[in-house]
């Protein structure tokens, strides 16, 4: 029992490290132990519920090990994500237990890649969807390794997981040669394919010049009637930026306040707000030539009749309106472009619209609730003086994919502006900022990172960091950066991996379904 404890908490560790700031290569390694514990568990049903909870005390481990910290910003956020989570990676593993002691390994071994590709891909693209411990994503320190994630995503950062692990183990019960070798190849030969991508790569020669600002307001104050503040602390900042900038980026809602699209009026069907007037004017006197993207909240109207499914209602036949998490771009001119974020906190900005539809019979109209803002469909491409960029809010640096569609959208570089305060100075603003080295991968796009408080910075299109702000820290960072028209492999089919997942599990389990029909009519030995 004691042997069967380490094993699980060696597992833990090594699955664990790549989130909470070290190198995630133990993640090449950190299934054995599951798998050693899979493989002398007896076959029975006593065995397979052995199996199950030692599995599954390793995966809530893991999972609290790596996202303790959402605690700071609500209480039930990591006991939902944990038991989500959780229940994926069981569905996977425990799927591959009980193919590898009734069918052929090889089928098991399909099985294990295939079922936790697959169930990331749902993770990942559901309703209730929170991809933080997606393998792949554990190699964010790690970006000399990994820059094939340009073909492939961070799902290919899981595929190389699942089967350096599957070899390794292989190597471990049969200990011959050969297979000691399949195992160090698996591991190996990526990491040799991606020193050769990193040391080739030669960053485009146009470049813009970007100021990011760090305002330093505190998230838990910020909406708490400190409007004049906050507009000032802004202007102040505004003023540190030097001349010749094309592009001035501010923090997700940074420009306080709710304002009416399209116009950014205060009160619907008005004219501009004077508070947006005065950051053209602003523009005008000290950077003429500068685009500023900001983050802020916006409303949009809808007449009777056509209103979203998020819509909060007006009542009385009148219509209703959506609020947005917004990315704003503005110049000396009267060009509005805006950006709706369209990745959602779960439980925080978005409670699935089925939620509220299985709900109807204990409410008679929601008419929106707090902790439900509207959706955006798809990525944008702000266009300032001949140069697009992706205006990414926050938790869309999450999802390869979706941030992959601003670049096909035209983005030349990426923004992303954030507030990561919400989590205190713990390693959630620090691991999210890592993987934006992962989407500068994924799509050689430059990454210019604006953040409330946390880490703002500069990531260069093969991850690398320049010159960053960290926490608590007030200021402005600027520096040239390189513009990129081509569009990877990745950039083109986003999570093409998932969605192959996803066919090999169904043809799997129907392959297991019919080999143990065989079995029980004596046609398979």
């Amino acid at each position: 029992m004691k042997r069967d404890m380490l094993l699980i908490l060696l597992s833990v560790v090594l699955l664990s490290v790549g989130w909470l700031g070290l190198s995630g290569l133990g993640l090449l390694v950190a299934f054995v132990p599951l798998l050693i514990l899979s493989e002398k568990a007896e076959n029975s049903r006593r065995g397979w519920w052995q199996t199950f909870w030692r599995a599954l005390l390793c995966f809530v481990l893991w999972n609290a090990a790596t996202i303790w910290w959402i605690w700071n910003a609500t209480p039930i956020g990591p006991i939902a994500a944990i038991l989500f989570s959780t229940f994926y990676n069981m569905v996977a593993f425990m799927l591959y237990h009980t193919v590898v002691k009734k069918a052929p390994r090889a089928l098991a071994y399909t099985t294990l890649v295939a079922a936790w590709i697959a169930t990331e891909y749902w993770y990942t693209s559901g309703d209730f969807s929170w991809p933080w411990l997606t393998l792949g994503n554990g190699f964010s320190h790690d970006v000399w390794a990994v820059q094939w994630y340009e073909w492939t995503g961070v799902f290919g950062g899981s595929l190389w997981v699942l089967v350096s692990n599957l070899l390794v183990f292989e190597a471990i019960r049969h200990r011959t040669p050969h297979k000691i070798v399949a195992a160090l190849a698996g591991i190996v030969l990526p990491v040799i394919v991606s020193l050769g991508m990193w040391f080739g790569y030669e960053e485009p020669s146009e470049t813009v010049r970007v100021s990011a600002i760090q305002p330093n307001v505190d998230c838990y104050e910020k909406f708490d009637n400190t409007d004049a503040l906050q507009v000032a602390n802004i202007f102040d900042l505004l003023g540190e930026v030097p001349a010749g900038v094309d592009f001035i980026l501010l923090p997700e809602t940074a420009m306080p306040g709710y304002y009416w699209e399209p116009n950014l009026s205060d009160r619907l069907n008005d004219d501009e707000s004077e508070i947006w007037q005065v950051v053209r004017d602003t523009l005008r006197a000290r950077h003429p030539e500068a685009m500023l993207l900001t983050g802020t909240n916006t409303r949009r109207y809808y007449s009777p009749g056509l209103e979203s499914p998020t819509a909060r209602s007006f009542g009385y036949g009148r219509g209703g309106y959506d609020h947005f998490n917004t990315a704003v771009g503005v110049d000396t001119t009267h060009r509005v472009q805006l950006h709706h974020k369209g990745k959602l906190v779960i439980g925080v900005e978005n409670t699935p619209t089925w939620v509220f539809r299985l709900m109807d019979f204990l409410v008679v109209d929601l008419g929106g609730i707090v902790g439900q803002i509207g959706i955006g469909k798809h990525g944008s491409a702000f266009e300032h003086r001949g140069v697009k960029i992706g205006p990414a809010i926050c938790y869309e640096g999450v999802y390869g994919e979706f941030f992959g569609d601003h670049v096909r959208r035209g983005a030349e570089l990426m923004a992303i502006l954030t507030n990561d305060g919400w989590w205190g100075d713990t390693p959630g603003y620090e691991h999210l900022f890592t993987l934006s080295r992962l989407r500068a991968i994924e799509h050689r796009r430059a990454v210019v990172r604006s953040a409330n408080t946390g880490r703002s910075g500069f990531i260069s299109a093969r991850g690398e960091i320049s010159s960053t702000l960290g926490w608590e820290e007030r200021g402005v960072l600027t520096e040239e950066v390189a513009l990129n028209r081509e569009q990877t492999l990745y950039t083109r089919y986003g999570d093409y991996l998932g969605r192959v997942a996803n066919y090999l599990l169904l043809l799997s389990v129907l392959y297991y379904m019919a080999y143990r029909v065989k079995r029980r009519n004596y046609l398979v030995d």
